[in-house]
């Protein structure tokens, strides 16, 4: 696989990553988190209190290493981030997909929750833009990344 710059929003500089477990639960579990889509990077670190620094690494993805791939929405991609949001541990050491920002989750708890079945799920979650992540759960998954630079927004 050829070396790819992938992307992380904070209002730090992240020259070494580490697995954070702390906080509310996230979609793919902790970790650290990364994307493919600079603009979301972007939109992550204006998230945060100042500075706003998008950081910047290279990303080779490992054979021997375990990946749990998202490649589109589905419904098992519902059922892994509900199983993750409400505390459920996995064992990949990598997971990538979409992400489930906040207007997405709302729709995922109303399903969960009976509100809405997930056909109305489906019809209601299509309309949003894309995104992506990329959790690094493990110590040796982020092996797989390097500090490239970072730059403050």
């Amino acid at each position: 696989m050829e070396e790819e710059l992938i992307y992380h929003g904070s209002n730090q500089i992240i020259r070494n990553p580490r697995i954070l477990v702390q906080g509310f639960y996230k979609d793919f579990g902790y970790g650290f988190y990364c994307t493919r889509i600079e603009k979301q990077a972007v939109r992550w670190a204006n998230t945060k209190r100042n500075p706003h620094i998008v950081n910047v690494y290279a990303y080779e993805g490992k054979l021997g290493l375990s990946v749990k791939l998202f490649p589109d929405m589905t419904d098992e991609w519902v059922d892994f981030i509900a199983a993750c949001r409400t505390g459920k541990e996995h064992s990949y050491d990598i997971v990538e997909g979409p992400m489930a920002d906040d207007t997405i989750w709302d729709y995922v708890e109303d399903f969960l929750a009976g509100r809405i079945s997930r056909p109305a799920f489906w019809e209601l979650a299509k309309f949003k833009h894309p995104t992506h992540q990329i959790l690094f759960s493990t110590e040796d998954a982020l092996k797989n990344i390097r500090f490239v630079r970072s730059y403050e927004l």
